[in-house]
């Protein structure tokens, strides 16, 4: 291995370690997946986490500021196709190999700046953030499960934002408690954190249960090395949303919903044999 390809793996393998500490779930995901996209993945991953952590965690620093240059950064990288930060340089590694649009980018990024400014959230911009914070996201995974093929990736386009958004909206809530408390915000449009009641609450979950609906025609037509594991990942985030339809709406507001990471294992487990033994 020369220098540079050692440069470049070292900066992926960073970006797989990022991924690990920071979520359990993800990267036992990611491992269902053929192995030629667990570092892809993983690239992209740790782009988006060390990004969400700017608008989420560095309360006593200027997170605008913070963000405008991690911005300018990740342009710099993806355009010169080299940077010392290794999250960046191993992200724009595969934006560029797997041409990933710079407008995916643009859009997630947009996304993180709302986080910044906005507190509550009306239909279009509720709309606008999950696109850019969680579809888009699943949009560059496909754009590296279709390794160029960019008539697949059209076709697959549209069922692979309506799986994003139900991932998103799950999290949304999952953590609507510590959203409200922490930080202040309240994704869902038109829902007061104060007056979170029973029809609030199934509204909220009609819709997610739709989007997961609808995103099952584009996972069933993935490619082979990554219908697996993005199965395995709907089934793991449709039983974490079964969970939270079960409870009441005082629980989703007084404490956030956890799965330990053993019982995760075993919900990924389980999902991975369900899958390959046909039986969802």
């Amino acid at each position: 291995m020369d220098a540079i390809s050692l440069y470049n793996q070292t900066t992926l393998e960073c970006s797989k370690l990022i991924t690990e500490r920071y979520s359990t779930s993800f990267t036992l995901g990611i491992k269902t997946l053929a192995k030629e996209f667990h570092l892809p993945v993983y690239a992209i991953y740790g782009f988006v986490r060390y990004a969400d952590e700017i608008v989420d965690t560095f309360h006593d620093q200027d997170k605008q500021a913070l963000l405008e240059r991690f911005k300018k950064d990740t342009y710099e990288a993806i355009e010169s196709k080299i940077s010392l930060n290794p999250v960046l340089h191993a992200f724009q590694l595969i934006v560029n190999e797997y041409k990933i649009d710079l407008d995916l980018i643009e859009a997630f990024l947009h996304s993180m700046a709302m986080d910044l400014d906005f507190k509550t959230y009306n239909d279009s911009k509720y709309h606008e953030y999950i696109y850019g914070s969680a579809e888009v996201v699943g949009l560059m995974c496909l754009k590296v499960f279709c390794k160029g093929d960019d008539a697949e990736y059209q076709r697959l386009r549209e069922p692979a934002c309506k799986l994003g958004a139900a991932f998103q909206k799950v999290n949304f809530l999952r953590d609507i408690k510590s959203d409200y408390e922490e930080r202040g915000r309240v994704y869902f449009p038109g829902v007061d954190f104060n007056r979170f009641d029973t029809s609030v609450k199934t509204l909220i979950e009609e819709d997610i249960q739709k989007d997961f609906d609808d995103s099952l025609i584009g996972i069933a037509g993935l490619p082979a090395g990554a219908k697996l594991g993005v199965k395995v990942a709907y089934l793991y985030y449709q039983k974490l949303f079964d969970k939270i339809k079960k409870l009441p709406p005082e629980t989703i507001t007084q404490e956030r919903v956890r799965i330990p990471n053993a019982k995760k294992l075993t919900l990924l487990f389980g999902s991975y044999v369900e899958n390959k033994l046909g039986f969802s």
